[in-house]
């Protein structure tokens, strides 16, 4: 038995949810989300919840079944609440700036970055330094701002880069002087 996937997933005021076959379609007032679920998972709409369950007794179904149950959870989430993740950014002279739908960065190379947001997230920049990104797709806001970390990703000595805000970096101790 799963833990995650026996949870039921509860559909809030406003959201509204289309299952036809394995494709699940998600309305709400942020946006529509939709996703193909795996053949082996079955999900079923019950008044105002979502099930999800297995249709076979494998390891592989068992597998997919919480995995399927968080991805249901995080569309209905993310079309009623949205997302939000928050990168700062430090080092002398680093900054960042919104320009339309591309983020630019001076992060110490001899050329500014620019990074073209994809279409589902948006971008905001606070004191030049902290950049506030959401949307309502959750896989899609990670991988940009895990993208956006790996251009400069924060370094253990100075502590200069691009980190998450609830991040912490273990600083290391710098080479011992002469004496």
């Amino acid at each position: 038995m799963s833990r995650v996937g026996k949870l039921p997933v509860d559909i809030p005021q406003g959201v509204e949810v289309k299952i036809s076959g394995q494709d699940v379609q998600v309305k709400g007032p942020k946006g529509s989300l939709t996703r193909t679920f795996h053949p082996l998972v079955e999900i079923a709409k019950e008044d105002a919840t979502l099930r999800v369950k297995t249709r076979e007794e494998s390891k592989k179904a068992s597998g997919l079944w919480g995995l399927s149950r968080s991805l249901l959870g995080n569309m209905v989430q993310g079309v009623s609440q949205g997302y939000t993740r928050v990168l700062e950014i430090n080092g002398v002279g680093y900054r960042a700036e919104v320009a339309g739908d591309t983020l630019k960065m001076a992060l110490g190379f001899s050329h500014p970055v620019e990074f073209k947001l994809p279409k589902g997230v948006s971008a905001s920049v606070e004191k030049n330094t902290i950049v506030t990104l959401t949307g309502i797709d959750k896989e899609l806001l990670g991988q940009t701002c895990a993208t956006i970390r790996a251009y400069r990703p924060p370094e253990p000595y100075k502590g200069k880069g691009i980190k998450y805000a609830e991040e912490t970096i273990r600083r290391k101790v710098g080479k011992a002087g002469v004496k």
